[in-house]
Order: structure tokens, then C-alpha cells, then sequence
């Protein structure tokens, strides 16, 4: 951790909640690729993987987060942005493709809780 930063408990936990999360998907993904294709047979080969490299990236940015880096949470924009587009090419609706969007709008939010602890102002 940066010197002198300190870090809201919200977004710890939250940072943590997206790490487990998130490895969980990529597991899931690469190793549960078949089973999944079952409740999505149109789905083209490729999304599956690609929704694994989008969960691994989003641990990867969730680790830069906890280090200060600001660029995990722009990270964080480009594999929401990926997960949105493969989404309905892998068979969910629309409406399922733009809660997907919302992760995006409550990390800020999380990133925005605390007064001197504002995880947002103190990212590198």
C-alpha cells in the first residue's frame, strides 16, 4: 500500500469481492466452458475463452487498484465494454447485457466513499 494511503473498508472489501469473483468466472470459463455451452448452443466457440482473458484481466485490475493504480480502474472500463458486446453474441438478452454495465458506475461509487480515505483522489 502507498505511504501514508489509507484505504475505505467498503472498497477492501469490495476489491476483494471482485477478485474471488472474478477468478471464480475465469475458472468457470475456461474449465466449465462445455457445461455452460449446454444452456448456449449458438454461442461461437471463441466467447468462451474471451470471457475467460475478461475475468483474469479484471483480477489483474482489481490487484492494480489495491496498489493505487488508477489504470485498473480504466481497465475495468475496456472489459465491461468487451463483456457487453460478446454478451449477446453468446446468447444473453439485452437487458442482461446492460446490468452488465452497471459494475463500472459502483466501482466509482465505492471508489468515491470516505472522506480522507477516498479511494478515487488517492490513485496513482
Amino acid at each position: 500500500m502507498g505511504e501514508g494511503k489509507q484505504r475505505h473498508g467498503c472498497l477492501t472489501v469490495w476489491l476483494v469481492l471482485m477478485i474471488i469473483a472474478n477468478s471464480l468466472v475465469a475458472v468457470i470459463y475456461l474449465f466449465g466452458s462445455a457445461a455452460i455451452g449446454q444452456n448456449f448452443p449458438s454461442a461461437p466457440g471463441w466467447t468462451f475463452p474471451v470471457l475467460a482473458i475478461v475475468g483474469i484481466v479484471n483480477v489483474v485490475c482489481s490487484i492494480a487498484l489495491f496498489q493505487w493504480k488508477k489504470w485498473g480502474f480504466f481497465g475495468f472500463i475496456v472489459t465491461t465494454i468487451v463483456a457487453f458486446v460478446v454478451n449477446p453474441i453468446l446468447g444473453l438478452n439485452i437487458v442482461q447485457a446492460l446490468l452488465g454495465l452497471l459494475g463500472v458506475p459502483l466501482l466509482y461509487g465505492v471508489l468515491q466513499i470516505g472522506k480522507e480515505k477516498k479511494g478515487w483522489t488517492q490513485l496513482d
